[in-house]
């Protein structure tokens, strides 16, 4: 939100209030209180009135400084909050020369107590700084202190310098340039597909290339103005009396997002089938039980791998979304059928949301018994737009919970395995009252997290955590605690392939550690070629999925080298389920995203700052899609040894790093591998889910120095390897959990070698 008019005066109506000066400090065990008039205090007549800030500053975790601020202390606050981890630690501050110390590990912030400026150090090197009116308590429509009685106009804002170069990340799933120097963004979940300005994912928090991020912890709408108001400044602003972020230390980007996901919660790991191809009914298209079945087939007489069924909204009866309950006019036995598609070793998603239509059976219910958003007068909340006369699962409620979980409950019993979770944006904040009293412009970008983790628990309850996954479209911050997540709606076209990309590369430097995106478009019907693009594309992202609209999405009705495309792209993913589950481990250990920017990967090459359609799919692969019909593919490889994976090619790349544009077939991809690597693969792997621990082969590429992989299964460790290289000689470490033969191919090198646990000399 902007509140300036130009450099120097504030909107008309409009005054700000910063600290003039530390009047009060006091240093106690786990925090620091601060009194900061916004006038200076020469006598005490100066006390008599105006407007007082109370500061608080915490280091909750190492390298991480929280400051909260507010004006009247006494505004109630009925939530939610984000749950978000805060341990109490003893706080480390000083005061000295009318500088007020505060540390955290090796980052510092420095206050001046006699003018009143924040300044933010790596150890003595400055990161960022607010002076002057960057930090103020706002009104909109001020008329004087006596006159001070509308709260409707109040905000808090907080201005970060940017130094010369810096570049900003994050944000959520945003569709438009990666980075977000320029742009103006508001913390608002809006349903409004792949091609505008708006996102079904807004996360308050952003990250730069200088190795720190900011975390503002409000679930309610946010708006920062990235270099905007003043191009100079990160601006963040919130609504009401108070504000609460975190300064959150590096030194690098990967580290600011392990970091910021300690605060906000790790993405949980999805069970190794969903790396596997999921495919969609599609949206509204006519289907039963015989068209199921004929794709199910259909696959499996192509040779292609398919783990995951999906039915989409039309498996319930129209005008009856959502509840729960099979449409017998085209599957008139569900269990049966679901039996039958597990016989063939498919997993079965079903599409729900939390929207329940006036026909549908469970609306008495829930109206008799208070499971949905009423209105202030005590009715129902209602509208027709998606379904006609839906209402809405209060899901701050604990009865309503409840009563929503026990009819997914009946689905799992009757063999479904896993929800897509679609919808949760168009949360309705005028003329609304919840359950728990909670605050209703808060509860619409909230309302996804308590969606999407009702149904998360309800699977851990029932399948476990290593089975449970969701395939979620809407989120805020702590929504990577419940993966997957998918971009939403997008056309079938390059131009929407691209903004795909940079919506997700965006979601992933946002903490979120998993991303899939509709293969060959959502709305419309893609070309041929477009759709064999997009195929190879999504089955180099972390997860897969084949869904559109109105049309089905199955290679075949495309063309016949479609199907080729497919099925080549499919086995080559599953040959690399190894390599891909376990830096999914790593992914909820550490926080760092599978599917990661360029700019993320490689922070201190300048050339890879703005790359924003191509990307590094774990630590060792580089994958760079095609976005044009004559084949072309432009892309560029970082300084270092690089290995073609799909035909060997090896390029040594100088220290500028180098750009390339070539002709590519429709089963052809730039996908690269970094020097220094391993990738653990297995051959012959048939299907996502399938046990590989006595198949492994581990693919080396440019070994010129130690290099250790660890690989499991289903989320238990399977072998841990490390070689150690002198010259021609390596040194292996094998440390495994079964009694199993492994290969070790050293793909640079011509030479592969069979090994078992233990140690050896490999000659090379």
């Amino acid at each position: 939100m902007k509140f300036l008019n130009g450099c120097w005066l504030w909107k008309e109506g409009t005054a700000g209030f910063s600290p003039a000066e530390a009047y009060e400090v006091d240093i106690r065990k786990d925090e620091v209180y601060i009194l900061a008039p916004t006038h200076h205090i020469n006598h005490k007549g100066d006390t008599l009135g105006g407007i007082n800030l109370s500061i608080r500053i915490t280091t909750p975790f190492p390298e991480v400084i929280r400051v909260e601020a507010y004006h009247f202390k006494g505004k109630k606050d009925n939530g939610p909050q984000f749950d978000i981890s805060i341990p109490q630690r003893e706080i480390k501050a000083k005061e000295s020369d009318g500088l007020l110390t505060i540390e955290s590990g090796s980052l510092r912030l420095v206050i001046d107590e006699n003018t009143w400026s924040m300044a933010y150090f790596r150890g003595n090197d400055l990161l960022t700084k607010s002076t002057g009116r960057d930090f103020a308590y706002i009104k909109t429509d001020w008329k004087g202190d006596a006159y001070n009685k509308n709260d409707k106009d109040a905000f808090f804002r907080q201005q970060l310098d940017l130094r010369v170069g810096e570049l900003v990340y994050g944000l959520g799933e945003h569709f438009g340039p990666f980075v977000k120097n320029g742009q103006s963004i508001d913390m608002w979940n809006e349903d409004g597909g792949t091609s505008t300005d708006q996102s079904y994912k807004n996360i308050p928090f952003y990250l730069t290339n200088r190795g720190y991020g900011v975390f503002v912890n409000h679930p309610e709408k946010v708006s920062f103005e990235v270099a905007t108001e003043q191009v100079s400044k990160v601006a963040f602003s919130v609504p009401g009396e108070r504000i609460d972020y975190f300064v959150i230390n590096g030194p690098t980007m990967k580290d600011v997002i392990s970091r910021y996901t300690d605060i906000t919660g790790k993405p949980a790991l999805t069970p190794q089938w969903t790396f596997g191809l999921w495919l969609s009914t599609s949206f509204t298209t006519n289907y039963d039980e015989k068209t199921v079945m004929s794709f199910v087939d259909g696959m499996e007489e192509r040779g292609i791998p398919l783990s995951v069924f999906h039915f989409d909204c039309c498996w319930m009866r129209e005008f009856h979304w959502t509840d729960f309950i099979w449409d017998k006019r085209v599957f008139p036995d569900p269990k049966g059928l679901l039996k039958r598609m597990h016989e063939k070793g498919l997993k079965i998603c079903v599409w729900i949301n939390s929207y329940i239509a006036q026909e549908s059976a469970l609306f008495d219910e829930g109206m008799e018994k208070g499971y949905f958003l009423k209105t202030k007068e005590g009715d129902v909340w209602q509208w027709d737009m998606w379904q006609p006369g839906m209402a809405l699962v209060d899901f701050t409620n604990p009865d309503a919970k409840k009563w929503f979980q026990s009819g997914l409950k009946k689905l799992l019993d009757m063999g479904v395995d896993c929800f897509k979770t679609d919808f949760g944006e168009r949360i309705p904040v005028d003329n609304v009252r919840w359950f728990s009293g909670a605050d209703p412009e808060k509860m619409h970008n909230y309302y996804t997290y308590l969606y999407n983790q009702a149904v998360y628990e309800l699977l851990v309850e029932e399948r476990g955590e290593n089975e449970a996954v969701l395939f979620a479209r809407s989120a805020t911050a702590g929504g990577q605690k419940f993966p997957v997540h998918w971009g939403g709606d997008c056309w079938s076209s390059y131009e929407s392939m691209a903004e795909s990309l940079r919506g997700g590369l965006s979601l992933t430097s946002s903490g979120f550690g998993y991303w899939s995106h509709d293969i060959g478009g959502f709305e419309d019907a893609s070309t041929p070629d477009v759709y064999k693009r997009w195929a190879a594309f999504g089955l180099l992202s972390s997860h897969s999925r084949l869904h559109g609209s109105t049309s089905y999405r199955v290679p075949w009705v495309y063309d016949e080298e479609a199907v080729d495309v497919v099925r080549f792209f499919s086995k080559l993913k599953c040959r690399l389920i190894p390599y891909l589950y376990s830096q999914a481990v790593n992914t909820s250990v550490s926080g760092i995203p599978m599917t990661r920017s360029m700019a993320l990967e490689f922070s201190s090459d300048r050339n890879a700052l703005y790359l924003d359609r191509q990307y590094m799919l774990g630590d060792s692969l580089l994958v760079a899609p095609i976005f044009r019909d004559d084949g072309i593919a432009e892309y560029y490889l970082p300084k270092g040894i690089w290995t073609n994976m799909l035909t060997g090619e090896v390029r040594k790349i100088s220290e500028c790093g180098c750009w390339f544009s070539e002709k590519h077939s429709y089963l052809s991809i730039p996908l690269w591998v970094r020097e220094n690597s391993i990738v653990a693969i297995s051959p012959d792997q048939k299907r996502a889910g399938d046990s590989y621990r006595e198949g492994i082969c581990f693919n080396v590429y440019s070994l010129h120095e130690n290099a250790e992989t660890t690989v499991f299964e289903n989320g238990e460790k399977v072998c841990k390897l490390k070689l150690e290289r002198k010259e021609n000689r390596v040194k292996y470490i094998c440390e495994a959990a079964v009694d199993a033969a492994y290969k070790i191919n050293f793909v640079n090198e011509g030479k592969e070698v069979e090994i078992i646990s233990g140690e050896d000399i490999i000659e090379l």
